[in-house]
């Protein structure tokens, strides 16, 4: 190994715990997931990895965990849905949040006219075909194409420093 190599080596060993915090200082907003199983069952998960990547076509991208319990079914779903929450949505977002619960036992859902679970009273609706999915360290990085949009009302619910905040 050459003296750059090295160098380079030891700049990029970042502790896992330094750059969580580091992240943690960085605002993002708040969004559920959600798919379906070939047999139909509802699969999803909420994300604050997510922004626009096109406008011409209509892209987005979020990053899901690999160890998420939905993981494998979004590593084939053909559609995928995205709801942008508001502050009132914070359960919802505690609940798809965690492992091995059953994230679509409690209301607060209901069904999109594309045939998805969406979050009632979302800011935003997405109807999405996954386009790419690349893999990237413990995530998936999955971009979907944009095929429908519904727009709802009301302020966003914010992530930062490990809490959902809202913006005054």
């Amino acid at each position: 190994m050459t003296e750059r190599q090295e160098v380079l080596e030891a700049e990029a060993a970042v502790p896992p715990e330094e750059f969580r915090a580091a992240m943690a200082r960085f605002p993002s907003g708040v969004v559920v997931v959600t798919t379906c199983c070939a047999d139909g069952t509802p699969r999803g998960f909420t994300a604050s990895s997510f922004c626009s990547v096109s406008l011409e076509p209509p892209m987005i991208l979020v990053c899901l965990a690999n160890s998420a319990d939905s993981a494998p079914t979004f590593e084939s779903c053909d559609r995928f849905a995205v709801s942008v929450l508001a502050p009132a949505h914070r359960p919802l977002a505690v609940r798809f949040a965690t492992k091995g619960t059953d994230k679509f036992a409690a209301d607060g859902l209901r069904v999109s006219p594309a045939g998805l679970p969406t979050v009632d009273r979302a800011l935003s609706e997405l109807d999405c075909t996954p386009h790419a999915r690349h893999p990237a360290g413990d995530h998936t990085v999955l971009i979907g194409r944009v095929t429908g949009v519904r727009l709802g009302e009301g302020s966003p619910m914010v992530y930062y420093d490990r809490g959902f905040r809202t913006l005054a």
